[in-house]
């Protein structure tokens, strides 16, 4: 009996040895999602009760801070523009020939209908600055194994005030999330597939966010491609870009 129990002990202090620091694997993780600058055409698909929605859309981002998109189809949604700069948002509409500053409560309501909060889309900042972590296991995800990371927030400001994330142990990037309120409770979980190698970085191009407050299957991001650390005119993340 005690044989296999030193043989227990010998197992799990090798597989903890093997096991990099929780650090670590966030900066690699941050490494792979987070570029100077991003160009992507993308596609998003939003299951709703009664009937799908989907919508293309071309995005540039540089840094952490600044943000364009524009979406491109269906008609009723073309020519949508959103511009974040640092921690300010804006949306331009042609319907209404309006721009608008999207902030307080709002920034929690859902970017159009989808499971992505525009505060989901605000909080675009390295993991291993906005949280603390811990290994906590290492399980098989959709055929890959992956590091699990238990994520406490630094600060009271930070949306997901506790994160559970599965990073996949071969490429860094992540395979799955969970996030939860302060409370505890599970708010939206992130899948990511469909892992593609672009300019040195691993990047999941499949996501499906999904509000488990809410019924249905969630929505479908789908990057259809990406240009990583292109050059970007600065004009466009101008505020007048909106209109034009």
């Amino acid at each position: 009996m005690m044989k296999y129990i030193i043989l227990f002990l010998l197992s799990i202090s090798s597989v903890m040895a093997q096991t990099p620091k929780a650090e670590t694997i966030l900066a690699k993780v941050d490494d792979n999602m987070f570029s100077q600058t991003k160009v992507s055409e993308s596609t998003m698909i939003i299951y709703g009760k009664r009937r799908d929605r989907t919508m293309t859309s071309k995005s540039y981002s540089k840094g952490i801070d600044e943000t364009y998109t524009e979406y491109l189809s269906p008609a009723r949604e073309k020519g949508t523009k959103m511009l974040k700069l640092d921690d300010k948002l804006w949306i331009y509409t042609p319907s209404s020939d309006r721009t608008i500053q999207i902030s307080g409560h709002m920034l929690r309501q859902s970017m159009m209908g989808s499971d992505v909060s525009y505060e989901d889309m605000m909080q675009e900042k390295e993991l291993i600055e906005l949280y603390n972590a811990s290994v906590i296991a290492s399980e098989e995800i959709n055929g890959r194994t992956a590091w699990v990371l238990e994520l406490i927030a630094k600060t009271e400001d930070v949306t997901y005030q506790k994160m559970k994330i599965w990073v996949d142990q071969e490429y860094y990037v992540p395979l799955k999330e969970d996030l939860f309120a302060k409370s505890g409770q599970l708010l939206k979980t992130i899948s990511f597939g469909d892992v593609q190698k672009i300019n040195g970085k691993y990047v999941p191009m499949k996501m499906n966010y999904k509000d488990v407050l809410k019924a249905g299957k969630g929505t479908d991001f789908i990057i259809n491609k990406m240009e990583i650390d292109s050059n970007i005119p600065e004009h466009i993340f101008n505020k007048g870009n909106l209109k034009k």
